[in-house]
């Protein structure tokens, strides 16, 4: 049975129109949420994104997927993760099939996905619970969401529900930062993350963060997106982490807003967590930063080794899976 601690109807109400004439006031970050307004220098970074990535990006023939064969099956006392791309997995914790952000687009907008995704929605198992770390459209992504529906319960943070509730899913579950759900064996708990929520420029209000994923013997930690901040500290304090899940990309941001983590700041904020394991993602699929587009994964390699950690992190290739 799925415990819902925030509400009984799983979806929040409109922004208030305070909330609306607040927003274009919001310069600077308020708590862990980041402003909406770009820094200075921002068109000149926005045409050079434009000329040095988005173009060429398109231009460059998308790369075709790959194989890896079965998906693993992980017992009670594994944890098996499979990358989708971009920060999308298919999760395996005490048992239970889980999605977490899956994202099967080919397109977001004039970002192309560069490379055909190795695994998809049908290639899966049925899919017992999925997760919505926010509701940027990289994340939340309604098509695929669509392909996995099979009115199973799904969590999201607060004021996001709204956006997903004629997708086809059974319940809405929708939690405040550090709040929790049950889901027979497994407690899903909601985590702060340094970012934004925000869907369309005026919604604000919705929630954003990352997952602790509990069953009884492994903890798996999906940590959404977000800029480095000392609440590291305090996840990690709150459990015990066998695998983190870290983003590593987009960190060269074209409005010059801090809201992504770099390689070295990822790994920064694994050893923070105390972690065993960390998979890096939100890589290497969608062009959304200044960065070249396999820079994130060299970084993140270099400086693993250069911390002697490398045996503790796993870099998988898109439709790659990995037990832990």
């Amino acid at each position: 049975m799925l415990f819902d601690p925030a509400s009984t109807s799983g979806a929040a109400g409109p922004p208030s129109p305070l909330k609306r004439r607040r927003f274009m006031k919001r310069t600077q970050t308020e708590g862990n949420r980041i402003g909406l307004l770009p820094t200075e220098g921002w068109r000149k970074r926005n045409m050079q994104f434009l000329n040095e990535v988005l173009i060429p990006s398109l231009l460059a023939p998308r790369k075709p997927s790959c194989h890896f064969g079965l998906l693993p099956i992980a017992t009670q006392d594994e944890i098996a993760v499979t990358w989708l791309g971009h920060a999308g997995f298919f999760a395996q914790v005490g048992g239970i099939n889980i999605a977490i952000d899956p994202n099967w687009a080919l397109w977001h907008g004039p970002v192309k996905r560069v490379r055909h995704p190795s695994v998809w929605a049908h290639d899966l198992p049925p899919i017992d619970l999925v997760l919505v770390t926010h509701a940027h459209y990289d994340h939340l992504h309604l098509p695929s969401l669509r392909k996995l529906a099979a009115a199973q319960p799904i969590i999201v943070p607060e004021g996001v529900g709204q956006i997903v509730k004629n997708c086809g899913f059974g319940r809405i579950v929708e939690l405040k930062t550090w709040q929790s759900a049950t889901f027979r064996d497994l407690r899903i708990t909601l985590t702060p993350a340094r970012h934004w929520g925000a869907r369309m420029i005026h919604d604000t209000h919705r929630g954003f963060g990352g997952f602790l994923i509990k069953s009884p013997d492994r903890c798996l930690y999906h940590c959404g997106d977000s800029a480095m901040f000392d609440g590291f500290q305090e996840i990690g304090k709150r459990s015990s982490i066998d695998l983190a899940l870290m983003p590593i990309g987009a960190y060269d941001a074209p409005s010059g807003r801090p809201v992504h983590m770099n390689p070295e700041e990822a790994l920064d904020a694994f050893e923070m967590l105390g972690a065993q394991s960390m998979v890096p993602m939100h890589h290497e699929t969608f062009p959304l930063g200044g960065e070249p587009i396999h820079e994130p994964a060299e970084r993140l390699i270099k400086a693993a080794l250069e911390r002697q950690i490398e045996h503790r992190v796993r870099l998988l290739r898109d439709g790659e899976s990995a037990l832990f």
